[in-house]
């Protein structure tokens, strides 16, 4: 006799999170249970806690070239502590292997990394990403979705040689690359150190973007203690993957929501290892972003506080003269945030359910190591980024001070100015371009909205200054810079000229004014100029004619909100960081 009582409704974990809609929940469930056993599931496995992989593998992206190996070591972990992992793929983004830019395409990762965490049933997440725009693009589609997450860093590639010259990607490259515009290398020698520079797969091997952000991963607390630093083809980069596998089943259990470890304390964390690591300029853009997703905005006047008594203590290229490896070698992250204690708060949560001040004790005591310095003998007194701030950028502007060159931090010269990225290229080598050592170089029109604001923003230097032995100029432009460039180079200049901002305004032989030790970057014109100059100027921002390129120039926004969608924002604001 069959019983007339209904059907049990569906929990909410597991399988049966985020049914599809069929008008009949029991059905939904009942249909999508049918079609995992069709792939060996049993109904055993599919009642444990189900995990999430983000599968970032490409053969376009060598930076995430060990993740099968990762894969392999995060569903060990899974299953060893009773989950069930469900690897899936997203979007993966190589920084060399993205037209236009790889800023273009981290919206749309992100995107489609919080679609996806919402669209398939899963209790915790792991996000797998390491080159420069996966790690944020992951957090920023977390944060929105507001799921139990974990991170887990690809890790640095190693180290090569080149004629008994350690060499890594990609100061390194950047370095070389110098010296053979300026002929003091030849085509023999820069095949020879193309072969070096990347030894294995990974992310840049320096405190680039990627390596940055890594450091503020953990800093923020998403990652396992100890999982910004081991390289990517290491044993310890496994175990940290098989231990950040066992620790998204706890996740899960604990349901420790990402929006308890993202809290105004951790950004304020990450703020202070961004300062001291000498970290890559492109790591304001991304805990911008991430910041916005969760209802607060960075106030760079008050970040650039901080950095005053924030000084660098990671000696690594291209600030200093160590790569990742060494890092790993001294510690990793629990030496540095062993220094900075006083500085950081200490009872910010982290994903392993304990505070970061718990974290750094149970890490034990330090040791005896030459890549980590104490804030009583730091490699530079300040924090590596400086805020600008003048009629030149209204919005802002920043400079890494920590790689730029002393004697040019307090400067003046002439303008020598290129509207865009193709007037850059069609003249920087021109050997009668009107230059000199002490002028200053204008790029325009590489902003978010005016080229997907490239990594363009260190400019070359003309060829003919190059190859009489200049090594660096003052640089100014809307663009961004990589994390492993080094140089006096100004990025981030806001409002963008693609939108109007003075810096569309400026002209050959004007003269600017750079001073880092009063903040200024100054347009030397009068205001009244300066507005008829913007009377006379007939801006149109550019327009996409169709798909995601008319989404991008419709909706993103300037670098001071970091570059993200307006629309991707949160619509609550939660107040301004840092609170100093």
């Amino acid at each position: 006799m069959s019983s007339s009582k209904p059907p049990a409704s569906p929990s909410n974990d597991g399988f049966a999170k985020g049914l599809t809609q069929y008008g009949d929940r029991g059905f939904s469930l009942f249909l999508r249970k049918a079609f995992i056993k069709g792939a060996g599931y049993s109904d055993t496995v599919l009642d444990k806690p189900v995990i999430g992989i983000t599968s970032t593998g490409s053969a376009y992206n060598p930076c995430h070239g060990n993740m099968p190996q990762l894969l392999e070591a995060v569903q060990r972990g899974i299953m060893l502590a009773g989950g069930l992992p469900m690897p899936f793929p997203t979007i993966s983004l190589h920084e060399s292997f993205s037209a236009p830019t790889s800023m273009y395409l981290r919206n749309l990762m992100s995107i489609d990394t919080e679609e996806m965490l919402r669209a398939a049933p899963m209790d915790a997440v792991v996000l797998i990403g390491g080159c420069d725009k996966t790690v944020p693009a992951q957090l920023m589609g977390a944060a929105s979705a507001n799921l139990p997450a974990i991170q887990l860093i690809t890790g640095s590639m190693l180290t090569g040689s080149h004629r008994s010259e350690r060499v890594g990607a990609c100061t390194d490259c950047r370095r070389y690359w110098a010296r053979f515009r300026a002929q003091d290398i030849g085509q023999e020698e820069i095949d020879e150190v193309n072969n070096q520079l990347v030894a294995s797969v990974g992310t840049c091997s320096v405190m680039g973007t990627a390596s940055t952000m890594a450091c503020i991963a953990e800093a923020l607390g998403m990652t396992m203690p100890g999982g910004a630093s081991p390289p990517a083809v290491t044993a310890d980069r496994m175990r940290i993957a098989e231990a950040t596998g066992a620790q998204a089943v706890h996740l899960a259990r604990q349901r420790l929501g990402i929006d308890q470890i993202l809290t105004d304390k951790a950004l304020e964390n990450a703020m202070r290892v961004l300062l001291a690591i000498g970290g890559s300029t492109n790591g304001i853009v991304h805990l911008t972003a991430i910041a916005g997703r969760l209802g607060y905005e960075i106030d760079l006047d008050a970040l650039d506080r901080m950095g005053r008594d924030t000084p660098v203590l990671l000696d690594l290229k291209p600030s200093g003269d160590h790569y990742m490896e060494d890092f790993h070698h001294a510690g990793g992250m629990a030496t540095l945030l062993r220094e900075l204690k006083p500085l950081l708060h200490l009872d910010a949560l982290t994903v392993t359910g304990r505070t970061l001040g718990e974290e750094i004790e149970a890490a034990g005591p330090g040791f005896r190591q030459d890549v980590i310095r104490s804030l009583a003998d730091p490699i530079y007194p300040q924090g590596g980024i400086a805020v600008l701030r003048g009629n030149l950028a209204p919005g802002g502007a920043i400079i890494k001070q920590s790689a730029a060159n002393p004697a040019l931090m307090e400067h003046e010269g002439r303008a020598v100015v290129f509207e865009d990225a193709a007037d850059l290229a069609a003249r920087i080598d021109d050997p009668d371009l009107d230059v000199n050592a002490e002028d200053i170089l204008v790029l325009k029109n590489i902003g978010p909205k005016g080229a997907t604001m490239p990594e363009a923003g260190a400019l070359p230097l003309p060829l003919k200054l190059a190859r009489a032995g200049v090594k660096d100029m003052v640089r100014i432009s809307d663009g961004r810079m990589s994390g492993t460039a080094f140089g006096t180079v100004v990025l981030h200049v806001t409002p963008e000229a693609a939108v109007g901002g003075p810096l569309a305004l400026v002209r050959n032989g004007d003269r600017i004014r750079l001073s880092v030790k009063e903040r200024a970057l100054q347009l030397l014109i009068s205001d009244e100029e300066l507005k008829a100059r913007a009377a006379q100027q007939k801006i149109t921002p550019p327009t996409g004619e169709r798909g995601y390129r008319k989404l991008y120039m419709q909706s993103v926004t300037q670098a001071d909100k970091g570059v993200d969608f307006d629309f991707l924002r949160a619509t609550e604001q939660r107040g301004k960081l840092p609170r100093t």
